[in-house]
């Protein structure tokens, strides 16, 4: 349920807050431009008992809400959220550029994929330290080395650094070193996982499964949110369809879809989406024209020998063309890169 407040009062809204939880639900304040509305989570078969706070001071109306997945919807916060990352803003008119690596590789290779993705305009750093990979027996990452050398470029260049987190036991280790978790495809409806970076309050970057529905992404990204964590990107990276000239489809149309029904940042990842270079910034130009709040690009400083990933990884100049080619799109789209210094 929804209680939407007449007032902004800090004490009005406390008051309320505690009637929720006597109640048994979980309280969600979250401050519009407008008003500030309570977003009440639990079980659906006693939220009647909710509409007597329509009877306490200060509260205007209480509504349901419709959607299965409440605190990403767009009925609890119609205007779009932005989320910041190491001092970079995502979403409502807020564009990402995140470049690097697929895998940390080593200190050299990191050192120099954060030098070429600085330069080259981008605003975030990518970079596996862990690993899923569909064989055994690839590269798996260089896990606590490789986050901590990721975290050193980072630091090097000013750039806040994203990496994917595989499981629980991970998440105490990469919330200390890194300014962002991501969550992988793979790992998209892993609830444990879900729940503990829920639990956090560093921004969770969240990727689409290979075979998930918009639906089940936005119900993922529940997860995390009603744990107490509002920071969430949704990341489109392309689904698995019976094409067999690309890795995967990418939906572009997942865009405006998402748009109409959540609040949360869209970033689109043409890397995976397209599995091939040369597909990258056409790929890219069509997010920005779609409306999307970001690309997460792959950039390696020699992809014919990266460990992972070296087909779809741009070399250095390709990156510096593919922001080049973006930038009149960002201005036509009213879309603006925070750069920190």
């Amino acid at each position: 349920m929804i209680i939407v407040m007449s007032s902004r009062k800090k004490e009005d809204v406390e008051q309320v807050v505690q009637k929720v939880k006597e109640f048994g639900y979980r309280p969600h304040v979250i401050e519009g431009v407008e008003r500030t509305i309570i977003a009440a989570v639990g079980d659906d078969r006693e939220k009647h008992r909710l509409t007597a706070l329509e009877s306490m001071p200060h509260v205007e109306q209480v509504l349901p809400i419709l959607k299965a997945y409440k605190l990403a919807s767009r009925e609890v916060r119609p205007e779009p959220t932005v989320i910041e990352v190491g001092g970079v803003k995502i979403g409502a008119g807020h564009f990402c550029i995140v470049g690097g690596p697929c895998s940390v590789e080593s200190e050299a290779q990191i050192m120099e994929s954060a030098r070429i993705v600085k330069e080259a305009g981008a605003n975030m750093l990518r970079g596996g330290a862990y690993k899923p990979r569909t064989s055994p027996y690839s590269f798996q990452g260089l896990e606590a080395e490789g986050l901590l050398l990721l975290e050193e470029a980072g630091k090097a260049f000013g750039l806040p650094v994203v990496t994917e987190v595989m499981n629980v036991e991970q998440v105490p280790l990469v919330e200390e070193h890194a300014d962002m978790f991501q969550i992988g495809a793979r790992n998209m409806q892993n609830y444990g996982l879900l729940k503990a970076v829920g639990k956090s309050s560093k921004p969770v970057f969240l990727k689409r499964g290979m075979m998930s529905t918009i639906n089940e992404l936005l119900m993922s990204a529940e997860y995390i949110m009603s744990e107490g964590n509002p920071n969430v990107v949704l990341c489109e990276r392309g689904i698995r369809t019976f094409e067999t000239e690309t890795r995967n489809t990418l939906d572009i149309q997942a865009v405006p879809v998402l748009q109409k029904y959540t609040h949360l940042p869209i970033v689109i990842d043409p890397s995976h989406a397209s599995g091939h270079w040369d597909l990258v910034t056409p790929m890219a130009r069509a997010a920005v024209a779609a409306g999307a709040d970001g690309i997460m690009v792959e950039v390696h400083p020699h992809p014919e020998a990266a460990f992972s990933d070296g087909p779809q990884s741009l070399k250095p100049e390709k990156f510096v063309n593919l922001i080049r080619e973006i930038r009149p799109l960002l201005e036509v789209m009213k879309k603006e890169v925070t750069y920190l210094p």
